[in-house]
């Protein structure tokens, strides 16, 4: 397994060319988030908008991807109302995992074919993006050979559910910071069994500001990625 000390990727000449335009969205409900997202998949697949990454917070929802088991939903209907649980079948990749405050959700919208056309390498940049980033606070986070996500030994730390089509990207990664682990108690995640979840800030003791893991996040993407130009914006992007 790798670790937060190891890395594997390489910035070369013709990574160099390209730029990233990251946005920080606040709180956005997840069918907001989902319309967005397929708009601009649609400006990237026409080659109008640079690659894209939405970092931003859902309110308590629990997602399902297309291979999922719905029996891995295991709340009682009373749990999921007092909560105000959403839930939403979608298009990516995985099974169920929960999405709320607390948890920065990446959504990346990039042209492989300008990276690596390679879904398995795609998958690790994401992890190798939050395995910086914990490392950046001092905790060694690890992949596991058999699961997709990063792990904190047992728990699992960042969830990754992605869709490409024709090379363009979205979804993304579900990164636990000050997320109220609890709303798991409703799921098995990722339909594991025998494995927990945890947060930065159990493994830190402490809250931490989103605001400033989210720059940490960017900076760690754009490195990984190997890109040369990237800005990150508070807001949404502009759309034609």
């Amino acid at each position: 397994m790798q670790t937060a000390k190891q890395s594997t990727y390489k910035i070369t000449e013709e990574t160099l060319t390209r730029s990233l335009s990251c946005y920080d969205l606040g709180t956005v409900k997840y069918s907001d988030a989902w319309e967005l997202q397929k708009e601009l998949y649609r400006l990237r697949l026409n080659g109008e908008i640079p690659d894209t990454l939405l970092l931003l917070e859902h309110p308590h929802v629990y997602t399902l991807g297309k291979a999922a088991n719905k029996e891995n939903v295991i709340a009682k209907p009373e749990f999921i109302q007092s909560h105000g649980i959403e839930i939403f079948e979608i298009d990516r990749g995985g099974d169920v995992t929960y999405h709320g405050p607390g948890q920065i959700v990446g959504y990346a919208i990039l042209n492989l074919a300008e990276w690596k056309k390679d879904a398995h390498e795609y998958l690790r940049a994401i992890e190798e993006t939050i395995i910086r980033t914990c490392a950046n606070y001092g905790i060694e986070t690890e992949r596991q050979p058999e699961y997709t996500g990063v792990w904190r030994g047992d728990n699992k730390i960042c969830a990754i559910g992605v869709k490409i089509s024709r090379w363009i990207t979205m979804h993304g990664f579900a990164f636990n910071v000050n997320t109220d682990l609890d709303l798991f108690n409703g799921i098995i995640p990722c339909g594991i069994k025998e494995k927990g979840v945890t947060s930065l800030s159990r493994e830190l003791n402490r809250g931490i500001s989103l605001h400033e893991v989210k720059k940490k996040i960017v900076k760690n993407f754009a490195k990984v990625f190997g890109y040369k130009n990237f800005t990150f914006n508070a807001g949404y992007p502009v759309l034609n």
